[in-house]
């Protein structure tokens, strides 16, 4: 039988009230008191209730976990990440799968059935009005891998993907390729929206180089492959900018079956840099962006937000960086 609140109140000789105290936050208890249930509690092997305490506090301490693209392996990261993030600071995270969603207001009512005390909204493909909706309704939420933008409504934390465009097109043009293209993600997704155009603001003024474009039904490895199979049947570009680690795995595939090698024929670079990326059978070059660093500084701002809601929301923005491997012809 789990141990009770009454039998460590008895063993401490305090009352119960100051029990249920010394484990409410904020709550006030002498330091005397605090020490006493706490030794009786570990002598015990007492652990608070969590749910309980909510109705105390008025905090459930579950965080929402939004996102949508359950498809693609660098979420297993991302939600590792968070999960344990959200844990080290005393939070639970309540994961909801928004794949396929397009009612932000259905996604709200559902989190707020749980009594979740913060949102955040992990996705690059999620429109801006997903997070926007929870804000309206009084939910703290952050935005993590979304779109920065000058006073945004809500917190937004993740990378510049204009600049990663740029960055990957001066990767391709600095080892000589001539043909190039970008194959990206759902043409509707902010982040394909905006890799594409930091790379046709490289590229479609560089003197002697052609390029052409096409996007794939989703970030997976199916609709990467299936998409570069269909351009090989046509004549292809020399180098590929892949605007994501998952699509750029599934384009090898289609090279390698088609009968060509990569880079000898055919140059491919990503953006993520996950963790299959890096496995020796496929050795992908591709985009660094910062995971671990996006994941916690997310976990801070909800955090701070719940402890201060006035906050002033903004972006912040992390670098990028090329992670070499062997997808791509060596620089000159």
């Amino acid at each position: 039988m789990a141990v009770t609140l009454k039998e460590v109140a008895e063993r401490a000789g305090v009352s119960r009230s100051a029990v249920s105290r010394t484990f409410t936050e904020g709550a006030s208890v002498s330091e005397k008191t605090r020490k006493k249930v706490e030794a009786a509690a570990q002598e015990l092997g007492y652990s608070p209730n969590a749910l309980a305490s909510s109705l105390t506090t008025g905090r459930t301490k579950l965080i929402g976990l939004v996102s949508n693209n359950f498809h693609n392996p660098i979420f297993l990261e991302v939600f590792d990440q968070f999960t344990r993030g959200l844990q080290d600071r005393g939070y639970r995270p309540l994961l909801l799968n928004l794949t396929d969603e397009t009612d932000a207001e259905a996604s709200v009512r559902l989190l707020r059935q749980y009594s979740v005390d913060g949102v955040i909204v992990a996705s690059s493909t999620l429109p801006p009005n997903f997070a926007a909706a929870f804000h309206e309704a009084g939910v703290p939420v952050v935005h993590s891998f979304g779109r920065s933008a000058q006073n945004p409504p809500v917190p937004v934390i993740g990378i510049d993907n204009v600049a990663c465009g740029r960055m990957a097109a001066r990767t391709l043009l600095a080892r000589g390729y001539q043909r190039v293209a970008f194959l990206g993600g759902p043409p509707d997704a902010t982040s394909t929206q905006d890799r594409f155009d930091g790379f046709m603001q490289i590229v479609r003024d560089a003197d002697g180089v052609s390029v052409t474009h096409s996007f794939a039904q989703a970030y997976t490895f199916d609709a990467g492959r299936a998409e570069m199979l269909r351009l090989l049947q046509s004549p292809h570009a020399d180098a590929y900018f892949c605007g994501d680690d998952v699509l750029s795995i599934g384009a090898l595939s289609a090279i390698a079956e088609s009968g060509l090698s990569v880079p000898g024929d055919i140059g491919v670079i990503g953006l993520n840099d996950m963790e299959m990326a890096r496995w020796q059978n496929i050795n992908l070059t591709t985009i660094h962006q910062p995971i671990k660093s996006i994941v916690k500084a997310s976990v801070q701002a909800i955090v701070s937000m719940l402890e201060d809601p006035d906050i002033t929301p903004e972006s912040r923005i992390f670098d990028c960086s090329i992670a070499e491997r062997g997808t791509l012809r060596a620089l000159p």
